[in-house]
């Protein structure tokens, strides 16, 4: 998870334009909101990666992937004009978005310290 999210939250600032594409048309400040989400990735990422914050990570982390999901679906909607290849990605981004939320929540519950 710790890879996956820090990977990612540097690609939106690295190459922000295809991260841009996809956040719905209808809202407003698309390059702000990637910066943001890539800030939230690497906060996230950050978080999961130290065993004392890896829970409230967890947490922040699959409420993360739930808050990105509409982009997700707008690049699905959005990718009729892009290659088969394009679109089977888009696609399939989107039933694949359960299981890592599922991982996020896994983490938090794991990483949660055992009463007596």
């Amino acid at each position: 998870m710790t890879t996956m999210l820090s990977i990612s939250g540097v690609m939106h600032f690295v190459t922000p334009k295809p991260f841009v594409a996809v956040v719905p048309r209808s809202l407003p400040g698309k390059e702000m909101l990637v910066a943001v989400s890539g800030v939230a990735e690497l906060v996230c990422a950050g978080l999961v990666a130290a065993p004392k914050t890896r829970a409230i990570g967890g947490l922040a982390s699959a409420a993360l992937l739930v808050a990105v999901y509409p982009a997700n679906i707008s690049m699905a909607m959005r990718s009729r004009r892009q290659s088969r290849g394009f679109q089977l990605i888009a696609w399939m981004r989107l039933p694949m978005q359960f299981p890592l939320i599922a991982w996020a929540l896994q983490i938090a519950r794991e990483s949660r310290p055992v009463s007596s």
